[in-house]
């Protein structure tokens, strides 16, 4: 982590500051028992931001996407998005409404092959009626074509298209990784929370996916969040980030601001009589 200090980082325009906010998090706070693993977390995005939640492990931050995404319901604190309180609403609202995320640890269908994937996650927005789905009458049959047309396209700008017919487990890793994200865009997120896309790259598949993660934002206009502990990652291509440890925010700001901070020094390379275990990510 002490490349942290030597990272180029981008030019950040603060005027992306004064956007409406995609998410807005007030005060969270997740208890496990007697354990607080996380303590009045506040984070503000804006729309068609990327923006980075880094931190050692143990800080916090996996929690924070599991409260944001539903599965977790917070002790405390209040989640609005897009100017709608969601706090608290199962994972299949939320993911309605507009959210979508990618894990540390890949969760594709594994035994599907990749264009089954895409489909599946399109047919949130299905459209038809059980009925129709049964006797594949009606409107089943042309949205089912038009599902397996979307998801060719969007398996065309992932670089997947020529594989669609392979079973998703036989993919390299960087390509299961990229078949990741385009299962999540077909839900047609408006908020893409992405927790350590870089987990297990090669310095080449980094690079990559540094310049896929930008082109989606613009492709997609979307906003981004997300989670990651190669340093290379954050600073290259966030404009703002927030620092975890011990499931409170040390520090916010630019990628230039971040690298100067003592305290997110501190919490990377180590501290002096420890404050204890860390128990949740």
């Amino acid at each position: 982590m002490s490349d942290l200090l030597r990272i180029e980082t981008p030019l950040v325009n603060p005027a992306h500051l004064e956007l409406p906010r995609t998410l807005d998090i007030q005060n969270l706070t997740k208890m496990f028992g007697g354990l607080r693993a996380v303590s009045e977390f506040t984070l503000a995005v804006p729309q068609g931001g990327l923006y980075g939640l880094i931190g050692p492990n143990g800080a916090g931050k996996t929690t924070v996407f599991n409260m944001v995404t539903g599965i977790y319901e917070p002790t405390e604190g209040t989640i609005i998005f897009d100017g709608t309180n969601i706090t608290g609403l199962p994972p299949h609202v939320i993911a309605k409404i507009g959210i979508a995320r990618t894990f540390q640890n890949i969760r594709l269908f594994q035994n599907l092959t990749v264009l089954d994937n895409v489909r599946i996650a399109f047919h949130q927005h299905a459209g038809h009626s059980l009925v129709e789905a049964i006797t594949r009458l009606g409107r089943f049959g042309r949205r089912e074509r038009a599902i397996s047309e979307r998801a060719q396209d969007l398996l065309a700008v992932f670089g997947l298209f020529e594989r669609q017919l392979e079973i998703a487990k036989n993919l390299p890793y960087g390509a299961q990784r990229r078949l990741e994200i385009a299962r999540a865009l077909a839900t047609e997120p408006r908020l893409l929370l992405l927790d350590e896309p870089a987990a297990g790259m090669n310095p080449a598949e980094t690079g990559e996916l540094m310049e896929l993660i930008h082109f989606i934002r613009d492709r997609f206009h979307l906003t981004i969040l997300l989670i990651e502990h190669q340093m290379r990652v954050v600073m290259g291509i966030c404009e703002w980030i927030t620092v975890m440890d011990f499931g409170e925010v040390i520090a916010r700001g630019t990628p230039r601001d971040i690298q100067r901070d003592e305290r997110v020094i501190e919490a990377y390379l180590g501290r002096q009589g420890g404050r204890g275990q860390r128990h949740a990510s």
